[in-house]
């Protein structure tokens, strides 16, 4: 349980806040309705922005009509559990602050003036028309897929491809009456057909007419790192197109193609070959990109990239329904649930919410480090790091210089994603004794390629 010690110093940020018991009941809102559509989060009343406390005890009244803001200024109301705590003011008299944890909420919500907020950092940040839309869909309060196609009709529809879909699933009617009558891929509007999303991605003739960048593009760079301009490392661009099915068969079976693999003598005086990264692993994050992107993202397409030493699948679009980075493991949200359905009939989805458990079981299992998640604006990243044996010196895959190597690139790569990561993490994430994370962070800090700023809370800063 915090203390108020805690609450006076905790850095304000994306789930925090520390606000005036003089604050207006119109600016506490907008505050709720931030945190309220993106993770949730827990504001301190009686706290100044210097971190003295001030309680709240003097301002009885004020603090009842803040406690009616979540009913009173927001649309729909949020939920809100308040707490008041003891406390010694900078006064030194006995007083009390009070807390708010604000729920993360599955609607979007917005102030009784008609603006929504999205909590970024420690800003509220105010919405567009087209950011209250990508929320939304994220959300699943509707679902893009749904959405009507202009210009596209039935006749845009592969109808055998759809009856070869019907036998899969054991549909007995015809093609047209399974886009009319399950799942409403053709709806009747004003008296005209209207075909959607999900039956142009899954079903269209040609998709790309109506999405144009509903495909998914394998980069292959020269090194760690992209470069751009006359240092440009692309060495292979390949870009894979077509409906849902196919386009998602011919890129993994393409990816396969590209994963080296390395046979060595173990130990035990056995052969062993091991691949750069786990098939299914490497499979699940193209499958879960296919499977969850933002479609209602016109303007990017979906890029899987390798590089030497970690292999990285970027899609569109933020984390869907109350799916976020600490809670992926346990938590599922399909933001296009019948895309997901079709892919699960092939297979490629074996159960909805499996997949990225397994895939770090698989990745301890085999002495991976975990993969690594990223969340920028309205793009998601994710990035699985190269076992050293195989992406090291191939002439000699037991050579401990080539992995020390490795190791260091790994490290440093861990380093680049996140500058405050702990050496405890970095060692569980490369599977390596606290010592050998100790020893190697030594070894890039006197060759002047890393420094550390600060101490218990500081970072690392990569020199060259």
């Amino acid at each position: 349980m915090k203390t108020i010690e805690d609450y006076r110093t905790l850095p304000e940020g994306q789930t925090f806040d520390r606000k005036s018991a003089r604050i207006e009941p119109k600016a506490l809102a907008v505050i709720m309705v931030a945190m309220a559509n993106a993770d949730g989060g827990t504001i301190a009343i009686g706290i100044e922005d210097d971190g003295s406390v001030s309680g709240i005890d003097r301002y009885s009244t004020h603090i009842n009509d803040l406690l009616r803001v979540p009913f009173d200024y927001c649309i729909p109301s949020i939920n809100v559990h308040p707490q008041r705590i003891a406390c010694t003011d900078k006064e030194g008299k006995e007083n009390h602050i009070l807390i708010l944890d604000v729920e993360q909420s599955s609607s979007m919500h917005s102030t009784t003036a008609d603006d929504s907020y999205y909590r970024v950092g420690d800003k509220s940040k105010k919405l567009s028309f087209d950011d209250r839309m990508q929320i939304m869909l994220a959300k699943g309060v509707q679902y893009f897929e749904d959405y009507p196609v202009p210009r596209a009709t039935v006749d845009d529809i592969d109808l055998d491809f759809v009856s070869s879909y019907c036998k899969r699933i054991g549909y007995k009617r015809d093609a047209l009456s399974f886009l009319r009558s399950n799942g409403d891929y053709i709806i009747v509007k004003d008296g005209k057909e209207q075909v959607s999303g999900a039956a142009i991605l899954l079903f269209g003739k040609n998709p790309q007419r109506f999405f144009q960048r509903a495909h998914i593009r394998f980069i292959r760079y020269d090194g760690n790192e992209e470069k751009v301009g006359r240092e440009m490392n692309v060495v292979k661009d390949v870009t894979f197109k077509g409906r849902i099915l196919e386009m998602t068969q011919s890129a993994i079976a393409y990816v396969k193609t590209q994963i080296k693999e390395r046979t060595y003598l173990a130990s035990n005086a056995l052969f062993v070959t091991k691949p750069e990264y786990p098939e299914f692993c490497w499979t699940e994050l193209i499958v879960n990109a296919v499977a969850h992107r933002d479609y209602s993202i016109l303007g990017t397409d979906i890029q899987v990239k390798l590089f030497d030493n970690h292999f990285t699948v970027e899609s569109p679009g933020i984390l869907p329904g109350r799916v976020r980075l600490h809670n992926m493991r346990t938590t599922h949200f399909s933001r296009n649930p019948k895309i997901a359905s079709f892919m699960k009939e092939y297979e490629f989805i074996r159960e909805f919410g499996e997949g990225i458990d397994r895939m770090y079981r698989e990745l301890e299992e085999g002495g991976w480090p975990n993969p690594i998640f990223k969340q920028d604006d309205f793009m998601f990243r994710v990035s699985l790091i190269a076992n050293p044996l195989v992406s090291s010196d191939p002439n000699d895959p037991n050579d401990p210089n080539a992995i020390q190597i490795d190791l260091n690139s790994q490290l440093l790569f861990l380093i680049k994603s996140n500058p405050s990561i702990s050496r405890k993490e970095l060692s569980d994430r490369l599977n390596i004794s606290d010592r050998r994370a100790r020893e190697i962070l030594k070894d890039l800090q006197e060759s002047g390629v890393l420094k550390r700023q600060g101490t218990t809370r500081g970072i690392w800063i990569i020199l060259k």
